[in-house]
Parts: C-alpha cells; sequence; structure tokens
C-alpha cells in the first residue's frame, strides 16, 4: 500500500498576468484571447470549476467496507486510500481508519 507522507509540505504556486499582457494580444475572443485581464480571470475561474469532481459516498457499514477494501488491494495490490475512496464510493475518512487497522493487523504495509 502506498501512503502519503504524513506531514505534507504546501507548495504555492502562481502565475502572473498583467492586465496590458491580457489586452496587447487580443484580436479575436474567437481565437482564445482575451479582451481584458477581467475575462482571463472568469475563464480561468471556470476551468477550475469545470475540473472539480464530485465524489459519491455511499453510505456503508465498518465490516461492508473493510471486506470491500481487502477486496480492493486483492484486485490492485496498491493504491494510496484516496483512490480507493473514489473507486469505492466510501468515505475517505472510513477509508483512512481502515487502512490504518488493515496495517496495524499486518495485512496491509506501506510501500
Amino acid at each position: 500500500m502506498r501512503y502519503a507522507k504524513g506531514r505534507r509540505e504546501s507548495t504555492k504556486t502562481g502565475s502572473e498576468l498583467h492586465a496590458e499582457r491580457a489586452c496587447a494580444d487580443s484580436r479575436s475572443d474567437d481565437a482564445g484571447v482575451y479582451l481584458n485581464a477581467s475575462d482571463f480571470v472568469r475563464e480561468a475561474i471556470r476551468n477550475k470549476l469545470a475540473a472539480i469532481k464530485v465524489i459519491k459516498c455511499r453510505n456503508v457499514d465498518y465490516e461492508t467496507a473493510k471486506k470491500e477494501i481487502i477486496g480492493y488491494f486483492q484486485r490492485k495490490h496498491e493504491a494510496y486510500p484516496d483512490e480507493i475512496s473514489q473507486d469505492l464510493e466510501l468515505d475517505f475518512d472510513l477509508v483512512r481508519r481502515i487502512t490504518s487497522e488493515l496495517k496495524k493487523e499486518g495485512r496491509l504495509e506501506a510501500v
């Protein structure tokens, strides 16, 4: 089983677009260029929102979820908890608790 590091470091990445530059290249709205900085920001927000996925969570009891997770590892051999949560439509915290328990039982190991 793959685990992400317990303490994650956050890296902030950004880009800067000056309004003059955004407007300087604007020749046509159809060509994918922006008429002004506001258009650029609106389009960036729309793209970001479109990329967000809503993950459904099924209402499953602990033992059923544990059996499903064990079966998942039998098929996939290794996975991150977020992959399991998404693929099995289980609550992420539930998956973390179960994988931690399976690790303590010696049925899983971190790789």
